[in-house]
């Protein structure tokens, strides 16, 4: 089970830059950006706004949005694969071919295929309409088939409070070199994830506090949209800040 954790606000991100870090938690294997319990052992520290961990091979890459890397830890040093200005590095995703699809948060948005160096094999600045990815990317999960769905977010505001309605789904068929838009009017998509059959995708929009769900159908485009969870129902807003939705 992961945990990812998201700053919209600069006083918020002043605050990951000083503290983050990452620790492993003995039982269950969570990853977390402090310490809090006595059984986790702090790994990497100083991290500037670590997100997306996977462990492949017994090595951890995980990035930082704030400091712009993509990083490896083997179980004794940290390694910085990647660094891209500009970027944001968010959601990280490992393909069936071991690349890495990342998502530059930064708006506009980018994503990035990495090879397991960090080296940047493929950069992506708009969907197949040649729209730019305005909001940002997000997250992005890969399919059992090959394929990979990724979320535009949306733009943060001064002061940062929510503005245009502009989440967007995208989509990557298997073997495609082009993203589709698939859904649109997401109220800033985030964490992005499939159902253990393929049949389900589940979308968390942050600003309203809920997670959507979708039908995959079997072109990779998504129908029957509906709430899965809506957050407020199952428990209750301690105060009334419109980031407080799901966020991976």
């Amino acid at each position: 089970m992961v945990y990812n954790f998201e700053s919209s606000s600069g006083a918020m991100r002043e605050g990951i830059m000083r503290a983050s870090k990452i620790t492993c938690f003995a039982v269950g294997g969570i990853l977390s950006l402090t310490a809090m319990q006595a059984d986790e052992i702090q790994i990497v520290r100083d991290v500037l706004g670590p997100e997306g961990p996977l462990f492949v091979d017994g090595n951890l890459y995980y990035v930082g949005w704030v400091s712009n890397t993509l990083s490896k830890w083997d179980g004794k040093t940290s390694t910085v694969l990647n660094k891209t200005p500009g970027c944001g590095h968010n959601g990280l995703a490992l393909t069936k071919e071991k690349t890495f699809l990342l998502a530059c948060t930064d708006d506009p948005g980018a994503i990035l295929e990495l090879d397991m160096t960090g080296k940047q094999l493929r950069r992506w600045d708009t969907d197949s309409n040649g729209n730019k990815f305005v909001g940002g990317i997000n997250d992005i999960v890969v399919t059992a088939n090959g394929g990979a769905y990724a979320t535009v977010f949306g733009p943060y505001a001064d002061p940062p409070i929510p503005t245009s309605l502009i989440g967007k789904i995208l989509y990557l068929a298997p073997g495609s070199q082009k993203w589709l838009e698939v859904a649109s009017d997401l109220n800033y998509a985030n964490g992005i994830g499939i159902s253990p059959d393929q049949k389900t995708l589940y979308v968390s929009q942050t600003v309203s506090n809920c997670i959507l769900k979708f039908t995959i159908n079997d072109d990779g485009s998504l129908s029957h949209r509906s709430n899965f969870a809506l957050l407020n129902v199952l428990v209750s807003n301690k105060n009334q800040s419109p980031w407080l939705g799901p966020e991976a």
